[in-house]
């Protein structure tokens, strides 16, 4: 049997099996950055293009962090949507944050938080089975573990947990199509927060445990929102990608980083893509720029950066047939 050190709230040190069994935590909710700019978001198609709002207590970061972020967006094609929020700074930028898209495999997130939520609730620990799935959907995105987890889980629950995170804009594929489970920014951006934050839905060994698995994603699926992190930079990262005949190739990566004298998150959806790397080359040249100007570095061993695969791993979420 396995077993991990955990600090508690209160500071004890604990021994817990592999999974978590949480205390409640009476703390308050997390509260998440709203764009000013959300309710000025259109849906793919309509109307004039949303335009990119950026606000930061730092002197000079939003205009410099709107210019860089625009010029990387120049020519993309596709839909794009993106969230980012440094607890430090105060910085948020948001972009179409209320604009749908289909999950793909960035839903995985929230399953295990669906998953280690329910577990809290029955003060219980993950069974091994559910360790192993959980480990397998998130580090290698295995489909068939996400599968196995939906299922069980079922989507009352996970519409149960949306409700308790404030997820309140997220939709649960039906059919057990959870690659199909349309999201927004705003809610990535909501999750991340939970995850990386105290709060009263998740609690800190459930929030270990998600930011473990996410930084431990095989290196072939470590593209997206990583692109230029600083050596000195914890990073956590999940990515989606499938293909339909509609909006074509769907690409997302959402990450969460600390380190520096920063703690930040990223999320970037897209469709519209005419292939997987040309999704992933646009997020990551968002991200390149994001880290950059958050995170600047000097000459020396704190300058390297972090560089993904250029050979993202092509493994597809199961979806219906179009028609």
């Amino acid at each position: 049997m396995t077993h991990r050190r955990f600090v508690s709230a209160s500071g004890h040190v604990r021994m817990a099996v592999i999974g978590v069994v949480c205390a409640v935590l009476l703390i308050p909710s997390v509260t998440v950055a709203t764009s000013p700019a959300a309710a000025a978001d259109r849906p793919p198609g309509g109307g004039d293009v949303p335009r990119l709002q950026c606000t930061s207590d730092r002197t000079g970061l939003a205009p410099t962090l709107r210019r860089d972020i625009t010029t990387a967006l120049a020519h993309r094609r596709g839909t794009i949507a993106l969230g980012l929020y440094d607890r430090v700074t105060n910085t948020m930028c948001t972009l179409r944050g209320n604009t749908r898209f289909d999950s793909a495999s960035i839903v995985k997130v929230t399953v295990l938080a669906a998953l280690l939520w329910e577990a809290q609730g029955h003060q219980r620990e993950l069974t091994r089975r559910e360790a192993d799935l959980s480990t397998d959907m998130i580090t290698k995105s295995d489909n068939a573990a996400a599968s196995t987890l939906w299922r069980q889980l079922g989507v009352a629950k996970i519409r149960s947990f949306l409700a308790a995170a404030g997820m309140t804009q997220t939709r649960p594929g039906a059919n057990g199509y959870w690659g199909l489970t349309q999201i927004t920014v705003r809610d990535e951006q909501r999750l991340l927060a939970l995850i990386t934050s105290w709060n009263s839905v998740l609690c800190d060994d459930s929030r270990s445990y998600i930011l473990d698995l996410m930084n431990k994603v095989v290196p072939a699926q470590r593209w997206g929102t990583p692109a230029g992190a600083p050596a000195n930079v914890s990073v956590h990262v999940k990515n989606g990608w499938l293909s339909r005949s509609t909006y074509g190739w769907r690409v997302h990566s959402i990450g969460a980083f600390k380190g520096a004298g920063h703690d930040y998150t990223i999320s970037v959806l897209t469709h519209g893509n005419s292939t997987m790397s040309y999704g992933v080359a646009t997020i990551q040249r968002i991200a390149r720029v994001i880290h950059e100007d958050l995170v600047p570095v000097t000459s020396g061993a704190s300058a390297w950066r972090y560089e993904p695969t250029d050979r993202p791993e092509e493994v597809l979420v199961p979806v219906p047939p179009d028609g």
